[in-house]
C-alpha cells in the first residue's frame, strides 16, 4: 500500500456496493449477494469468485465486477484482468489471477477478505432497500388506481 495517502476502506466497500445495486437487474440481487457473502464468510476469497462465476450467471459477474474494481483500489498493485480494453471477466482468467496476486500473501488476503465482506454487507442492505422502495411504489400505484 502506498504511503502517501491513507486508503479508507469502508468508504470503498459502500462506493462499489452501490455500483452493484446499479449494474444488477431484478430481485435476485440480495439473494446472490446473500449467498455469496455467506461463502466468503465460510470458505473464502476463492471460493466467492469461484461461485459467483460458475452459479450466478448476469448479477453474479456484474458482482465480481465490482469486487474486482475494489481489489484493484485497495492499493497493492492488482489491476483487474483486462481484455480489448475491458474487464475480462472468463472464469479462466479471474479465478488465475486471484490465485496469482489477491491469495499469494496472507495480511493482503485476510484485508481483502473482510473489506470485500463489508462490500457484500453494504451490497445487500442496498438491495434490500430497493426492494422495499420498488415495493412501497407498486403499493402507491395500486392504491392510486382503485
Amino acid at each position: 500500500m502506498s504511503n502517501s495517502a491513507a486508503i479508507n476502506l469502508d468508504r470503498l466497500a459502500a462506493q462499489h456496493a452501490q455500483n452493484v445495486i446499479k449494474n444488477t437487474k431484478g430481485s435476485d440481487v440480495e439473494n446472490t449477494v446473500t449467498k455469496a457473502l455467506g461463502i466468503l464468510q465460510e470458505d473464502g476469497v476463492y471460493a466467492c469468485f469461484l461461485y459467483l462465476l460458475a452459479k450466478e450467471k448476469e448479477n453474479g459477474k456484474a458482482v465480481v465486477k465490482e469486487m474486482l474494481n475494489l481489489l484493484e483500489k485497495l492499493g497493492f498493485g492488482w489491476n483487474s484482468p483486462m481484455k480489448n480494453g475491458e474487464v475480462d471477466l472468463s472464469s479462466d482468467t479471474v479465478l488465475n489471477h486471484i490465485i496469482n496476486n489477491v491469495t499469494h500473501d496472507l495480511q493482503s488476503l485476510l484485508l481483502t477478505k473482510e473489506t470485500l465482506e463489508q462490500m457484500l454487507i453494504y451490497a445487500r442492505y442496498g438491495a434490500k432497500a430497493c426492494q422495499e422502495e420498488q415495493e412501497e411504489k407498486k403499493k402507491d400505484e395500486q392504491e392510486g388506481h382503485t
